[in-house]
């Protein structure tokens, strides 16, 4: 009997810290809004042949990357004018539900929007300003919204933000909200061209501030949808499209077409800059910030900035113009070309990989997501690959 306890208390262990170590991605940029999961034991020893494909799927062309919940995971893509929200089961690839509605393909076609998961709900955003939600497990539409507002030259690409009972979308001038259970409106800043970022919360004491980039400007706003501050920020063709980065008390922004990179400190009245130059110039892939230090695409290069300074540490130009997240330490970067998958230290010293996979992958500027120990990937065309990375 005394045994049969004791494995069943090693049982419950193994279990609790598996769960510890593994983490739900429920949306754009994670439970965080960074870039940065908190899972832990998954594995960069791969072997020659790189990790095992586990599924693959083909969901239509787009930027959309995943959220991945309850066992199931989201993206969009977009095939002859209509959009398509997918569902499948995270470990099997076996589609759950599918939702489908007109939507023009547009320049650089499909989706750059990310679904976001809340609890029994699922939202999306098209890129002509389609808001949706659904059931999650069901696929059952809950209600949907066509916004009222100008959509910026590549059409929009917010990814929806949960925050407390409302969806808040970088939509107008300074965002929109709705409550999330009916889609009735709560605020509006206006009816504007907005940024191509999505609304990034940042903490202040028990106060939370949207941080929402326009076309021209970034702009603090409250929760109760009020804009409190702006802060200039021009770029060539209006692309402000990759978050800005709390970092800690600051913000880094970052644009391409040559604009650059500011580190912001925020304060009473009108945020200024600390620091400011073209070290990275991010077209659209959003950086990450650990330790100090900032990681992401100065356009096509792969850069570590100093967040103090300002001062570039380190470049690597093999991923191209790709994209990255951060889990336990490491880099997880998917390159722009020929479906690589790196791993690296976030190593301020030097760009030190850990392993290299090539998948069956074509161009991608989408971001890649690690999720309870599997690697979501897809290209522009839309074809999805999930990888294991569980060690197992």
């Amino acid at each position: 009997m005394r045994r049969i306890v004791r494995l069943w208390c090693f049982l419950t262990v193994l279990v609790l810290c598996a769960a510890a170590c593994a983490e739900d991605w429920p949306n754009w940029r994670g439970p965080t809004h960074d870039g940065i999961s908190v899972e832990k034991g998954w594995s960069t020893t791969w072997g020659a042949d790189g990790p095992r494909v586990l599924w693959r799927a083909s969901v239509g062309q787009g930027h959309a990357s995943f959220a991945v919940a309850k066992g199931r995971v989201y993206t969009m893509g977009n095939a002859r004018n209509t959009d398509t929200v997918f569902c499948f089961d995270a470990a099997t690839g076996r589609q759950v539900w599918k939702k489908s509605y007109p939507c023009a393909a547009g320049n650089y076609p499909g989706p750059r929007s990310t679904p976001a998961v809340d609890g029994d709900l699922v939202f999306t955003l098209s890129r002509e300003g389609h808001l949706l939600c659904f059931n999650a497990a069901t696929g059952k539409p809950r209600w949907n919204r066509k916004l009222n507002a100008r959509i910026p030259n590549w059409g929009l690409a917010s990814s929806p933000l949960i925050l407390g009972t409302r969806v808040i979308v970088n939509v107008g001038t300074s965002g929109m909200a709705f409550t999330k259970t009916s889609g009735r409106p709560s605020w509006s800043g206006g009816n504007g061209a907005s940024g191509y970022a999505s609304p990034v919360p940042m903490k202040s004491g028990s106060r939370t501030t949207l941080l929402m980039f326009g076309e021209s400007s970034l702009y603090g706003v409250s929760t109760s949808g009020r804009r409190g501050w702006g802060f200039p920020w021009q770029t060539r063709h209006n692309v402000n499209a990759a978050d800005p980065v709390v970092c800690e008390k600051r913000i880094f922004v970052s644009s391409g077409y040559g604009t650059g990179c500011a580190m912001l400190s925020v304060g009473r009245g009108r945020p200024r800059a600390v620091w400011r130059n073209r070290n990275m110039k991010s077209h659209f892939a959003s950086p990450v910030y650990w330790k100090g230090y900032l990681y992401g695409f100065d356009d096509s290069t792969l850069q570590c900035l100093s967040a103090k300074t300002g001062r570039a540490m380190w470049s690597e130009r093999s991923p191209g113009k790709g994209g990255l997240m951060l889990a336990d330490g490491k880099l997880i970067i998917q390159a722009e070309r020929g479906g690589g998958l790196i791993i690296a230290e976030t190593n301020p010293k030097r760009f030190t990989e850990l392993a290299r996979a090539r998948l069956p992958l074509g161009h991608s500027w989408t971001a890649p997501v690690l999720a309870n120990g599997r690697i979501f990937c897809r290209d522009d065309r839309g074809s999805v690959v999930c990888v294991d990375v569980s060690g197992k």
